[in-house]
C-alpha cells in the first residue's frame, strides 16, 4: 500500500512527459490534454520559453525569502498592475492562499477604516474557493464540510446570480462580496455580465469591497486577461493562480491602493510566496500572453471550440445534454454519468476534468490550434456514439 495519503480518487494513469497539448503516459500512450492539470498548464507542456526561463533561474537562485527585495517579484507586480485594475500585488503559492489573502485584505481594509465589526462576506451557491477551513465555509459544500468540526463563521451564502437575495444578505457586519465571474468546480457556470456590473454598484452603495475569485477563470482563459473585463467592470480585490505560472505554483492577490491600505508590514506573509524561481515562471508566462494578439487568438479559438462542441453534443442526445462556458472553459452537461464519459474519453486518448452538475470540463491549453479542436471533437463524437443508450 502506498504511503501517499488517500485523499484523491485517481484514474490509474501516470505520465512521464508532456509536449504542447499532449501528455505521454508511462505505458507509452499519448493523450490530448484538455484538462491541463485543472486549468494550470495554460501554455501547454514544456513551453520552450517557460522551460528556458526556469532553467536559467534555477541555475542562479531559487529562494531567499521575503526578508529581502526580489527584483523579479517587483517586475511581475508592475506587469500585473499594468494588465489589470490593481495598484498592489501580494504573491503566494496557490489559489487557496490567494483567496485567503483576499479575505484578510478586505477585513483589514474595514479595520483600517474604523469599522472592525465589518468582517463577514456574502458568497454564492455553487462556488469553490479552496479547501482550507475558511474557504470550505465560504463555499458551504456539505461534502467538503463533513467531518471537520464546526463551520467557520463569517460567510453568508446566496443564490448565484440573484441580486435581490444578495442585497438582502448585506448587514452592518458585511465587509465584502466574494464571487467567481465563472464558477468552475460547480460545472462552468458564467455569471451574467449585467449581474457582475450590478455587484459593483451594490458594493459601492454599501461601502464594501468587491472581490473576484479568478483563480480558475483568470490569466487569459476566457480570452481576456481577467474574466471580469468582459463586463467592463473592475473589482477592488482579485485572487489569481492556476494558469499564472504556466504550471509552476504561483498565486497572487491583486488590489487597488485603497483596498490594500490596511496591509502594512506584519499583517500578512508567505515563506515561499514570490520566490525567484516562481517569479521566473510567471514572468515568462507574461512574456507570452502579453504579446500582441495573444488574447484575440484565445478568444477566436475558444469560439471555434464552442461551436464545434455544441454541434457534436447536439448529435448525441441521451449522452450529452448541453454546453455552457466562456472562452477555453467549456462545460459539457452529460445525460449519463460524467464519469462514464470521462473514462471512455481516456480510452480514446483524451483527458478532461469532472465538475459538479454532471459536467465534463474542457480546459485545453491556450495555445491550441484548430487541429486540436478537431481531434477533441472527433473523440467526443466517437464516445457519444459508443455510449448511446440502447433505446436511443
Amino acid at each position: 500500500m502506498s504511503a501517499v495519503m488517500p485523499t484523491y480518487g485517481r484514474y490509474g494513469l501516470s505520465f512521464e512527459r508532456g509536449e504542447g497539448a499532449y501528455l505521454f503516459a508511462t505505458d507509452g500512450r499519448r493523450f490530448l490534454d484538455f484538462a491541463t492539470g485543472i486549468a494550470v498548464n495554460s501554455l501547454g507542456h514544456c513551453h520552450p520559453h517557460l522551460v528556458k526561463a526556469v532553467q536559467d533561474q534555477a541555475a542562479k537562485l531559487w529562494h531567499t525569502s521575503n526578508l529581502y527585495d526580489i527584483p523579479e517579484q517587483i517586475r511581475l507586480a508592475d506587469r500585473l498592475s499594468d494588465a489589470t485594475f490593481a495598484d498592489s500585488v501580494f504573491f503566494c503559492n496557490s489559489g487557496l492562499e490567494a483567496v485567503e489573502g483576499a479575505v484578510k485584505l478586505a477585513r483589514r481594509y474595514q479595520f483600517a477604516n474604523g469599522a472592525p465589526e465589518r468582517w463577514r462576506f456574502v458568497t454564492c451557491e455553487g462556488s469553490f474557493h479552496g479547501r482550507s477551513l475558511t474557504s470550505i465555509a465560504a463555499s458551504k459544500n456539505p461534502k467538503h464540510l463533513e467531518g471537520f468540526g464546526p463551520e467557520a463563521d463569517g460567510f453568508d451564502m446566496v443564490a448565484f446570480g440573484n441580486l435581490n437575495e444578495l442585497r438582502a444578505a448585506i448587514t452592518p457586519e458585511t465587509a465584502g462580496i466574494l464571487v467567481e465571474p465563472v464558477q468552475g468546480e460547480s460545472g462552468i457556470r458564467p455569471a451574467d455580465l449585467d449581474y457582475l456590473r450590478s455587484l459593483r454598484e451594490v458594493a459601492d452603495e454599501f461601502g464594501i469591497l468587491l472581490v473576484f475569485d479568478e483563480v480558475q477563470c483568470g490569466a487569459g482563459r476566457t480570452g481576456k486577461f481577467s474574466a471580469h473585463e468582459w463586463a467592463g467592470v473592475t473589482p477592488d480585490v482579485m485572487s489569481m493562480a492556476k494558469g499564472l505560472g504556466g504550471g509552476f505554483p504561483v498565486g497572487a492577490v491583486l488590489a487597488t491602493a485603497e483596498a490594500a491600505k490596511g496591509m502594512v508590514p506584519g499583517t500578512h506573509g508567505s515563506t515561499f510566496g514570490g520566490n525567484q524561481l516562481a517569479m521566473s515562471a510567471a514572468n515568462a508566462f507574461m512574456d507570452v500572453v502579453m504579446a500582441d494578439g495573444f488574447f484575440d487568438r484565445v478568444d477566436a479559438i475558444g469560439r471555434v471550440l464552442w461551436d464545434k462542441t455544441v454541434d457534436v453534443v447536439a448529435k448525441h442526445p441521451g449522452v450529452y445534454k448541453s454546453v455552457r462556458g466562456a472562452g477555453l472553459m467549456i462545460g459539457i452537461i452529460c445525460e449519463i454519468p460524467n464519469s462514464d464519459v470521462i473514462t471512455r474519453l481516456h480510452d480514446e486518448g483524451m483527458l478532461t476534468v469532472p465538475a459538479g452538475d454532471n459536467v465534463a470540463r474542457l480546459l485545453p491549453p491556450m495555445t491550441i490550434e484548430e487541429s486540436h479542436v478537431d481531434e477533441a471533437v472527433a473523440m467526443l463524437d466517437r464516445v457519444g456514439q459508443a455510449l448511446k443508450p440502447s433505446n436511443g
